[in-house]
């Protein structure tokens, strides 16, 4: 397949553990050489799967995309609490899980789907008198932000292993999936954060058709040996 990076193109890359959406911008616009590269949709550090990337002039498609309906799958661990929703801060409270049954937490599910309101975690790029959330709150500040609108079109649970949920959840844009995560705890009264997630569809848009970090560096490296080797 032919690249064409400053006409514009729609890159699905599969986002590493531990990058920042920003962090696979900046490494794919320094490989291609290419300023205008911007992403459909922010994912957390902590999390893995499908990011889309528009570079040149199909950058101005991003609303577009990131409006779309998105898939996750991922797991909850129930009876631990923390700040961020997620592993990014340390558990603060626990509580016994034993007592709650795969029908109680499936029932528990079922009552988030449709249109809800949800607030989203004090550690999110939410915008605060043009401050991010997450800035104050690791500043120990104290955050409140509002609920918002978000609409949920599944949550399956997949499978129970002791703290462990695997789920699988279809929503839409602005949902936090650690929100719905610490929710979940809250509703079964024993607490939860999200312990791993991936992103595994936008829109039409799928994770198996991404590539890697690696296979954006290798594509530009060819590109590069054919400019060369035309010229010489």
């Amino acid at each position: 397949m032919q690249y064409d990076f400053a006409a514009g193109e729609i890159l699905l890359i599969n986002k590493p553990l531990g990058w920042t959406s920003f962090d696979v911008v900046k490494k794919v616009r320094n490989t291609i050489r290419e300023k205008k590269v911007g992403h459909a949709g922010t994912l957390d550090p902590l999390a893995t799967g499908l990011l889309i990337l528009c570079t040149g002039k199909f950058t101005k498609r991003i609303d577009e995309i990131q409006g779309q309906e998105k898939e996750y799958t991922g797991i909850i661990r129930l009876g631990e609490t923390t700040p961020s929703y997620d592993r990014e801060t340390e558990v603060i409270e626990t509580c016994a899980f034993d007592h709650l049954s795969e029908e109680s937490i499936k029932e528990a599910a079922k009552d988030f789907v449709g249109t809800i309101e949800q607030v989203p975690p004090i550690y999110s790029a939410v915008q605060i008198d043009g401050k991010r959330a997450y800035t104050l709150a690791r500043k120990g500040k104290d955050v409140e932000l509002k609920s918002r609108t978000v609409t949920i079109h599944a949550f399956d649970i997949i499978s129970i292993d002791g703290p462990e949920v695997a789920f699988r959840v279809v929503c839409s844009k602005g949902t936090y999936i650690r929100s719905l995560a610490h929710d979940l705890g809250q509703k079964l009264g024993v607490g939860a954060h999200l312990s791993k997630l991936e992103r595994t569809r936008i829109g039409e848009y799928k994770l198996e058709k991404a590539l890697t970090i690696e296979d954006i560096v290798a594509i530009r490296k060819k590109q590069l040996e054919e400019a060369n080797g035309s010229n010489s």
